[in-house]
């Protein structure tokens, strides 16, 4: 079994970009752990604002979807309630996720992408993951429990991708769990906008992945999948 640490700035961003990978994971006995860096109370919560909501009830509402969205995932998920809008390095924040890391010794690490334009958050949590994984493999940085090796990082697509460099390299094929994906993104009322967007392009990258994958692969006649960038070179004995 396989252990997944899926790093994220928002708590949407799990649930719209990797969602599948997280369902998938999950289905297959690994155990998942979302490292939600902030509520996404400032940035992302407009429709709730408009509503007259304060900040504590923000941030209530969006940890009890978050919440809700990880659980049919099948996923735990921690919160480190930084500032959003922007999210900045902070002691605590960094020595929290090397903390995670050590704590769940992932095999797998999901997160955003190195560049993202339109919101700064996501470059940043992007960046402060890989530094926390480098800072966790080495002895001497204190924390609790033991280095971690070096898991493979998958970045997940972001937004909008051509103005991100993101180009993926790996497609997910996510067609067996895709319900549950779905009901998890029903969750997210304070961004219901976005369910539509991401139908599609789950059904788009499905095409992708059926047209990359020839007729060995065996998959359905519709077909849903998540598109990845690895940013680590795989190691392997054979080419496949």
């Amino acid at each position: 079994m396989t252990d997944t640490l899926v790093l994220t700035a928002h708590p949407g961003d799990f649930v719209w970009r990797a969602g599948g990978a997280i369902a998938l994971a999950a289905a297959r006995g690994g155990r998942v752990v979302i490292g939600c860096m902030s509520f996404g109370e400032r940035g992302e919560s407009a429709s709730l604002w408009r509503k007259g909501y304060s900040l504590d009830q923000v941030k209530a509402h969006r940890r009890g979807e978050a919440e809700q969205a990880a659980e049919v995932l099948g996923a735990e998920i921690r919160f480190f309630d930084a500032d959003d809008y922007p999210l900045v390095e902070t002691r605590e924040l960094l020595h929290g996720l090397i903390d995670l890391y050590r704590e769940v010794q992932p095999a797998v690490v999901l997160t955003h992408a190195a560049a993202d334009p339109y919101n700064g958050d996501h470059a940043f949590a992007h960046a402060i993951a890989l530094k926390s994984r480098i800072l966790a493999q080495a002895p001497g940085v204190e924390g609790p429990g033991e280095v971690i090796g070096a898991p493979p990082v998958f970045c997940f697509e972001p937004h909008q991708p051509e103005q991100c460099g993101f180009l993926p390299n790996v497609l997910l094929d996510i067609t067996e769990v895709w319900d549950r994906k779905r009901e998890a993104m029903q969750i997210l009322a304070a961004q219901a906008h976005l369910h539509g967007y991401y139908t599609d392009l789950g059904r788009r990258r499905g095409l992708q992945a059926s047209r990359n994958s020839g007729p060995n692969l065996g998959l359905a006649s519709e077909v849903f999948a998540e598109a990845y960038m690895r940013i680590y070179p795989q190691v392997t004995r054979e080419l496949s």
